[in-house]
């Protein structure tokens, strides 16, 4: 199981278990309205932080791989300019 789905799944079950104690908890129905949609709202800021965090290091990655790659491109391509240039000067120097 993926971590994030770990983490989801967590979040959920604190999210179901504030919501069940703020019901049953003695306090006005407004009270515990306003109480839930404060905590839902402080779930959904967390959640949305983690997805940035998530976003950013995924981005950060991909940049890297394509930095990598495009190294890797430039040195086979220089490696390849550079045996074709040999063999032509060596097939030169042998029709001398």
């Amino acid at each position: 199981m993926s971590t994030g789905k770990v983490v989801l799944g967590i979040l959920a079950g604190i999210a179901a278990g504030v919501a069940w104690g703020i019901l049953f908890a003695p306090d006005k129905g407004t009270s515990a309205r306003k109480k839930i949609a404060k905590k839902g709202d402080d779930y959904v800021e967390e959640i949305e932080a983690k997805f940035n965090d998530l976003i950013s290091g995924i981005s950060q990655k991909y940049e890297t791989v394509k930095e990598k790659t495009v190294q890797l491109a430039e040195n086979g391509k220089a490696i390849l300019d550079e045996k074709l240039h040999g063999k032509r000067k060596g097939n030169s120097d042998d029709a001398l």
